[in-house]
């Protein structure tokens, strides 16, 4: 099936180019999601015989959109949504990213899809609107919802632990916050699937859940990373409120993934196994 990924650099495009070589990619230079003409313009020529659209790329910078809010909103709404239109029109299944950021993050149980979002952020909103625009579009489409996705290079979770780690004895890591670390590589496995599950099976298209397993606090995950690159760091747990942020996270970002495994076969990976791979991968790089 002939992929069209929107996205290059993003850790997210990079595991997809892994998986799916054969898929073309437009990155910001040939898709600028700051502009949404453009974004289209650059899409609809590849849309003749494409078998799915997978849109890999966001504005991700959660502090910063409390600043740029309505850049974020263009990225991460306007655009999904302009370039969902266009899928549906050429009849090409539509998968689009989101977040766990779209739930407010109370209680205790995982999150169902049917739940109520309600974003705490801007982040939040402006990828809650994007779904709003990809479903309004009335094309085939998946939004699969996932949560706290690394791959150990750039800014990630997994990179910032190592680099802070290397430098200092201890660290103070928020211990309230709970959800499911996401391997890009099953991430971008799960996109994959859902894209040609689409392809064959209209009937599927929905909002999903996929996030890693098992659930685990922002503290005991810095632990987990620290452990497995062989460093003595120290994590010293904290509450939320002892390290104020300009965006307010959601304490639960749990996720019930049980639809996405029902409709596509696709079980919670266990996001240790990937981070051992992505430690050895980042050591062989």
């Amino acid at each position: 099936m002939s992929l069209i990924v929107i996205g290059r650099s993003g850790q997210l495009a990079r595991a997809l180019a892994r998986l799916a070589p054969e898929a073309r990619f437009l990155g910001r230079e040939d898709a600028d999601l700051a502009d949404p003409a453009a974004a289209v313009a650059a899409l609809v020529p590849h849309l003749a015989g494409a078998g799915a659209v997978i849109n890999a790329a966001a504005f991700t910078a959660v502090d910063r959109a409390e600043a740029e809010e309505a850049l974020a909103h263009t990225v991460n709404a306007e655009s999904p949504g302009a370039m969902a239109r266009v899928a549906a029109a050429a009849g090409v299944p539509f998968v689009h990213v989101s977040t766990d950021y779209v739930f407010d993050g109370t209680g205790d149980a995982p999150w169902r899809p049917g739940d109520a979002p309600a974003p705490l952020n801007a982040y939040g909103r402006t990828k809650l609107a994007g779904e709003q625009a990809v479903r309004a579009a009335g094309g085939v489409h998946a939004v699969l919802r996932t949560s706290w996705v690394f791959s150990g290079r750039g800014a990630d979770f997994v990179g910032a632990m190592l680099r802070l780690g290397a430098g200092r004895p201890r660290l103070r890591v928020v211990a309230d916050q709970i959800g499911g670390p996401t391997p890009a590589a099953d991430l971008a496995h799960a996109c994959l699937t859902v894209a040609r599950a689409l392809a064959r099976d209209p009937a599927l298209s929905g909002v999903y859940h996929y996030a890693g397993a098992p659930d685990i606090s922002r503290a005991g995950f810095a632990r987990a990373i620290l452990a497995a690159a062989g460093m003595g760091t120290q994590v010293e747990d904290i509450p939320t409120t002892a390290y104020p942020t300009p965006a307010q996270r959601p304490l639960n970002s749990c996720l019930d993934c049980s639809s996405t495994t029902a409709a596509f076969g696709l079980a919670r990976p266990d996001w240790r196994a990937g981070l051992r791979d992505a430690l050895a991968q980042k050591g062989a790089a």
